[in-house]
């Protein structure tokens, strides 16, 4: 019995060590435990939101405030703002946080960049914000122009790396164009780059050094366990919703193509529990467009016929598309993560919506060109190209961008 004992004993420490071995573990947990060197008794300001998290779940900025070998000076807040709460796009003002009492400086909103008087008497920026793997995603369009303003203003840059939560394997999308570089393509990258922010990082300060003539100090501090086919789940990390639309890992993986509604007039799901899971509006044939879709052969999705009413959700939706109208349309279900190519999937629901309504559905171009980066990817869409054609109008340029960023990835 003593003998059965120990042995589950043995077999139930076995476990725990396995499940420890394999956990990710993130640059911020990384920073306070064997990099705390670099901050120590250094003016710093830190660059976060509610992700933040260490991994017994305090804010790295509480922990920071509380700690007195760092003085802590300035927080910045991406969209979204620093606890995370404001619906996207809404404009955030310069606030002091209620638990610290330091100076929250919004970056989304009038003033997108740090200003030298916003970085007064700091020696060290660090940056720890939870991406989605999308390049519209604006918070490394955050990240872009903190890494600038450190380069202009001397300061040392860290970054505490975290996973892509869709992956580190499959790049896809047309590139940004210079002339249609934007707050939702601030540097030339598809919309799906397959990289952590710390690989971000690392190709951004080549691509600001080109632009200014000089790169800032920066130091990626690496995590521990992360494979790049690794997806989020995989991770045993807690998810945090990393803003108030993107609610599960499901959406995150489709995002990168179903966020391109955004530029048309269907609601992309804004304003309900599913957003950019459903998309939908009034003139919609539920089951005609399935029909459509299903000829396209995406075999990782499936299609349900739904019908929707997107409403005000306090913290998530403020006026949506078609609010309090009844719309038609499809919800998305993912049958396999593995081979699940979310661009593709958004540009061939555009041009099949364009087919199938040519006179209803229309594509708000300047913001479609903001979106895609590619004023001729816009145009074919608008045409109703099949989605076949649009594809290989990027692949050389889709090409060269991955043998550029070979050169920054820092995980297998």
């Amino acid at each position: 019995m003593i003998k059965l004992s120990l042995i589950s004993i043995y077999i139930l420490m076995f476990q725990l060590f396995l499940i420890a071995s394999t956990k990710v573990r993130l640059g911020n947990e990384k920073l306070v435990n064997e990099y705390f060197n670099l901050i120590k008794g250094k003016n710093i300001g830190v660059i976060a939101n509610h992700t933040s998290l260490l991994s017994d779940g305090k804010h790295l900025v509480d922990f920071l405030y509380e700690n007195k070998n760092v003085s802590l000076v300035a927080v910045f807040g991406p969209e979204h703002g620093f606890r995370g709460a404001a619906p996207a796009g809404e404009k955030i003002e310069t606030t002091i946080d209620d638990k610290t009492g330091i100076p929250v400086y919004s970056l989304y909103g009038r003033i997108n960049k740090p200003t030298p008087e916003m970085l007064k008497n700091i020696e060290v920026l660090v940056y720890d914000i939870q991406d989605v793997g999308a390049r519209f995603y604006t918070y490394i369009s955050t990240l872009y122009l903190c890494l600038e303003a450190a380069a202009e203003n001397n300061i040392k840059f860290i970054v505490c790396d975290r996973p892509n939560p869709i992956g580190g394997v499959i790049v896809d999308g047309p590139i940004v164009k210079k002339e249609f570089e934007s707050f939702v393509g601030i540097a030339p990258l598809p919309i799906q780059h397959g990289m952590t922010i710390g690989e971000l990082a690392l190709y951004f300060n080549d691509l600001i050094e080109s632009k200014i003539g000089k790169k800032a100090i920066l130091e990626v501090i690496k995590m521990d366990n992360w494979k790049r086919e690794m997806l989020f789940d995989e991770t045993r990390i807690n998810w945090i919703k990393p803003s108030p639309n993107i609610i599960d890992l499901s959406t995150a993986l489709i995002y990168p193509g179903t966020c391109l509604i955004e530029a048309t007039n269907v609601s992309e799901g804004r304003g309900t529990d599913s957003p950019f899971l459903q998309i939908g509006a009034p003139f919609i044939n539920s089951a005609e467009l399935i029909n459509e879709l299903n000829k396209l052969n995406f075999s990782s999705l499936s299609f349900q016929s739904v019908q929707f009413i997107p409403t005000d959700i306090e913290g998530m939706a403020s006026n949506p598309k078609f609010k309090d109208e009844k719309c038609n349309g499809i919800k998305i279900h993912i049958l396999n993560t593995k081979n699940l190519y979310p661009v593709q999937f958004g540009l061939a629901l555009i041009s099949t919506l364009k087919k199938l309504y040519p006179e209803k559905f229309k594509i708000n171009v300047s913001r479609m060109n903001r979106l895609t980066g590619n004023d001729e990817i816009t145009k074919m869409l608008d045409s109703a190209v099949d989605y076949t054609e649009i594809i290989n109008k990027f692949q050389s340029e889709l090409t060269n961008f991955k043998q550029i960023r070979k050169k920054y990835l820092l995980y297998n």
